[in-house]
């Protein structure tokens, strides 16, 4: 709040509200103070306050902290129907992995800004992005969430696995929350493994948390994978991307694949996959997509344009690319 001086003359009633204004916006007054300090009663002292917002007296400013991209944010919720985005500031220079630990930090503080102890949540395997984000994280002083729950198959090849296993316990740990692994890989050899695995007691436990879950925390993937996803046994086969790219697709979440439009890439591999099922996942309330840079700028904006996720995290260029 400012306080505006007016230099034309002023008649009792104005110069009483410039007065009680400076008190309680200059100089912290509470209005039972300035009540008594001037006789008068404080309903008037609320009332006169109200009056001098109205006629401008008291003008209303706010002022945007370095490195907060609040306008380019709005432009982003606006254009793609987002309940928020988050804009991390990121050098011009930056190369990859500055970016990646630039939103991993971005994502770790939205975090602690926003969880409330009661979440149920889920949160993909092999996304280098979300350990970027779990690394950079502090524990919670009171509870984070009650449960954190793989949405993708957990296990994969034993140089590669820590990964997941870190994502995961340590994202409960630092929340106080239960863990909840899924006990199968991401990709299997085929439907009928994938279906035997499925009913399996210990994934039919699992497929209930999945129905359950308040909020997803979700890398999103280029149709290219990344080193750890490449090494884990979780990727598709190179021939197999070929023929995903000719399907037109862009990106995965949770190796969902989608084209640009946002439309899901359906076929034989959706039958080998072991993840949230898209019906469930889409009926998250807030679904939480970590990405940035220019390689995965077309996979973000295909899940944008698809609605996979209700919340972005990104960084500064690839923000401004996506609004152009």
């Amino acid at each position: 709040m400012t306080v505006t001086h007016f230099t034309r003359p002023l008649d009792g009633q104005v110069r009483l509200m410039t007065k009680i204004a400076r008190m309680y916006h200059e100089r912290g007054a509470r209005q039972s103070e300035i009540a008594e300090a001037l006789s008068i009663s404080q309903a008037k002292v609320s009332r006169l306050l109200k009056r001098a917002e109205a006629i401008g007296i008291v003008r209303t400013t706010v002022t945007v902290a370095p490195g907060v991209y609040a306008e380019l944010e709005e432009q982003l919720e606006t254009r793609f129907g987002l309940t928020e985005a988050v804009v991390v500031d990121v050098g011009p220079d930056a190369d990859e992995a500055e970016t990646l630990a630039s939103i991993g930090a971005g994502a770790a503080a939205y975090l602690e800004a926003t969880l409330g102890g009661g979440d149920r949540i889920g949160v993909s395997s092999w996304s280098q992005t979300v350990l970027a984000m779990v690394d950079r994280l502090r524990p919670f002083t009171v509870r984070g969430a009650t449960e954190v729950v793989q949405l993708l198959g957990g296990i994969g090849a034993p140089e590669a696995q820590s990964h997941s296993n870190r994502i995961l316990g340590e994202l409960a740990r630092m929340l106080g929350a239960e863990p909840v692994y899924v006990p199968a890989p991401g990709v299997v050899a085929g439907p009928e493994i994938r279906d035997s695995l499925l009913a399996d007691p210990s994934m039919q436990e699992v497929t209930r948390h999945w129905r359950s879950l308040t909020m997803a925390i979700m890398g999103i993937g280029s149709i290219e994978p990344s080193n750890v996803l490449a090494t884990s046994g979780n990727a598709f086969a190179a021939e197999e991307r070929v023929d995903l790219i000719a399907a037109g697709a862009v990106g995965d979440i949770c190796h969902r694949i989608f084209r640009a439009d946002g439309s899901l890439v359906r076929g034989s591999l959706d039958d080998r996959i072991i993840a949230i099922p898209v019906d469930d996942l889409l009926h998250i309330p807030r679904r939480v997509g970590i990405a940035g840079g220019p390689r995965k700028l077309d996979a973000i904006h295909g899940a944008l344009a698809g609605g996979w996720v209700t919340t972005l995290i990104t960084d500064l260029r690839t923000a401004e690319s996506l609004v152009e």
